[in-house]
């Protein structure tokens, strides 16, 4: 028995632990504050060449997917989501009839908090690496010369490199010849790399399919070390109150094999009975906000905000972060049945040291 998770969820919480969480949250929410600073500051502007063509895209005014929009997408339905799930279908079935509503309860907010911390960490890693990459690198946007409406009369003014005799259009030039009187507008065509829409829509949505595969269940169907272990008892969602069903279970089983889970003797199963795939219907909802995600981060090549390379490193960051995340929090998902991590131990909410290998064990007394 996991006698420290039960506590954690069922008993009484320590005021260490419950503190450990809420700082949790404030890192995430002061990592989202550096971010969004981040992107206000002043980036490097790289000098650019007056007759590159992959920066001399129009500026379109009416992005597909809007920053608002985005947010909408990428942070708010998630977590709507995430709350509905939650709400509805755990702790799941193997919850046994005399469980404590209570109890139940208790589960069903902790699974809710791991969901949406993990959502959290993964939006606020994306946006604080992303914003800090696309100042340091001040990458001109393919809309760059629209924003600049640079000042041909004086090109050689701005010239910073090339040979000092070939002609004008071989050299680069500064950001000082931009006319642009609109700061930010100026500002933000030198934050190509990488997109910001990419990684925030991959965070979010890659999680968000990760979380919804794991709940229901959703992964390719494989051949577990235990296959052949009818106790399937610390997968249930109160090992503690399942362990007398199992073990009268067990004893059954000594004398009658048609009283195990499969109906017959398991130590006979056919590997190919062993695991099957989930319905496709179900496989639909954990591909949609992946589909999503792409549709956003396209938007950015065909509204000329991004080049292709942008769209596609800013996407790797978001997918990253969100794995990280999901596993981070999640139990892996061919093998988790769908639950989260439980809580730290409350000896080692803030602090395990070296040598102890994990923040989970028996709680000190």
């Amino acid at each position: 028995m996991q006698i420290s998770r039960y506590r954690a969820l069922g008993g009484r919480v320590s005021l260490a632990l419950i503190l450990s969480y809420v700082f949790d949250w404030v890192i995430l929410i002061l990592a989202a504050v550096v971010g969004a600073l981040l992107s206000n500051i002043t980036p490097n502007k790289r000098p650019f060449s007056l007759n590159n063509a992959e920066i001399s895209y129009p500026y379109v005014i009416k992005e597909k997917i809007s920053t608002a929009v985005l947010a909408l997408c990428g942070l708010v339905a998630p977590a709507a989501i995430i709350f509905i799930v939650c709400l509805f279908l755990v702790p799941g079935p193997t919850v046994p009839k005399s469980t404590p509503k209570a109890l139940v309860w208790r589960r069903k907010l902790w699974e809710w908090h791991t969901g949406w911390l993990g959502l959290a960490l993964s939006l606020a890693a994306a946006f604080l690496i992303t914003s800090g990459m696309k100042n340091l690198f001040g990458k001109p946007r393919p809309d760059l010369l629209s924003r600049c409406n640079p000042d041909l009369a004086n090109i050689g003014k701005y010239a910073v490199g090339g040979f000092p005799n070939a002609l004008e259009g071989f050299n680069v030039v500064s950001a000082g010849i931009c006319q642009q009187t609109d700061n930010s507008l100026l500002d933000d065509g030198f934050r190509s790399f990488p997109s910001g829409h990419s990684s925030f829509s991959a965070a979010g949505l890659i999680y968000l399919s990760l979380f919804i595969a794991s709940k229901l269940a959703i992964t390719i169907p494989f051949l577990a070390p235990s296959a052949y272990s009818p106790d399937r008892s610390m997968f249930s969602a109160f090992p503690s109150r399942a362990e007398k069903r199992t073990l009268e279970t067990a004893k059954r089983s000594e004398h009658n094999p048609a009283q195990l889970p499969s109906g017959r003797n398991d130590r006979i199963i056919a590997a190919r009975s062993q695991a099957a795939a989930p319905p496709v219907y179900l496989l639909v909802f954990a591909i949609v906000p992946f589909f999503a995600s792409i549709y956003i981060s396209s938007t950015r090549y065909s509204d000329f905000r991004h080049h292709g390379f942008d769209i596609l490193f800013g996407y790797f960051i978001g997918t990253v972060t969100a794995v990280f995340a999901f596993r981070f929090y999640h139990l892996p998902i061919s093998q988790g049945a769908g639950w989260s991590w439980g809580p730290r131990s409350r000896d080692r909410s803030f602090w395990a040291g070296v040598g102890v290998g994990n923040y989970s064990g028996r709680e000190m007394k």
